[in-house]
């Protein structure tokens, strides 16, 4: 491992870092959507059952108990069931809005290290290459070693830029792609609740009006 970091170089080592830090942002945030996800059907219709009971609390006891993104936006909704229609849907859309960009976090990080990895691996291979144009251009005589460790330098680079990059762009496409499936559930979840309480809202006039 020594033999290959000195041959690539510091552009190597750096480069070693981000792959690394690739790896532990990828484990991280996969395990964190892993646990974002619920049935948002199930989990919806058993907040409308508990909520057609006239038991708020008991609803928002449940979302609680259920810390993902889904749970919290309907909590939203089930705080401002009273306000107007309005009110109710800029909760609902705002806390939606922040669970996206929780959802979303770091993954930028993810992608900028897939898209400078080969950048720095082709910032090495120019190194390794001047490397090697000075050892030729000197007025001394040329030591093999001095070409070989230059082309060794470039070629260790290049290839270490894409051993980084293409593993980080797949587990970026895997991490956006569950991204994209949690916010489609959140998404249908936030337009099932208020579809919920704009039938219940509608069922408790219908009911006053035939009291009176």
């Amino acid at each position: 491992m020594n033999a290959w970091a000195a041959a690539g170089g510091p552009v190597l080592l750096i480069l070693l870092a981000l792959g690394v830090c690739a790896v532990v942002l990828f484990a991280t945030r996969l395990i964190m959507l892993r646990r974002a996800h619920v049935d948002y059907a199930d989990f919806v219709r058993g907040v409308a059952n508990v909520l057609s009971q006239n038991n708020a609390d008991e609803a928002l006891a449940i979302c609680d108990e259920t810390p993902v993104p889904v749970s919290r936006v309907v909590a939203a909704a089930v705080r401002h069931r009273s306000g107007s229609s309005r009110a109710l849907r800029e909760a609902v859309d705002a806390t939606g809005r922040a669970e996206v960009g929780r959802l979303e976090r770091r993954l930028a990080a993810l992608a900028v290290i897939a898209q400078i990895a080969p950048l720095l691996g082709l910032f090495g291979t120019v190194l390794g290459m001047i490397r090697t144009v000075l050892a030729l251009d000197s007025s001394g005589p040329i030591v093999r070693a001095d070409l070989v460790g230059g082309l060794l330098q470039a070629l260790v680079a290049t290839a270490a830029g894409l051993v980084v990059a293409v593993p980080s762009h797949v587990m970026y496409v895997m991490l956006r792609t569950r991204v994209d499936r949690l916010i489609v559930e959140v998404e249908a979840a936030a337009g099932e609740i208020l579809a919920t309480l704009a039938e219940q809202a509608a069922q408790a006039r219908a009911a006053r009006e035939a009291a009176t």
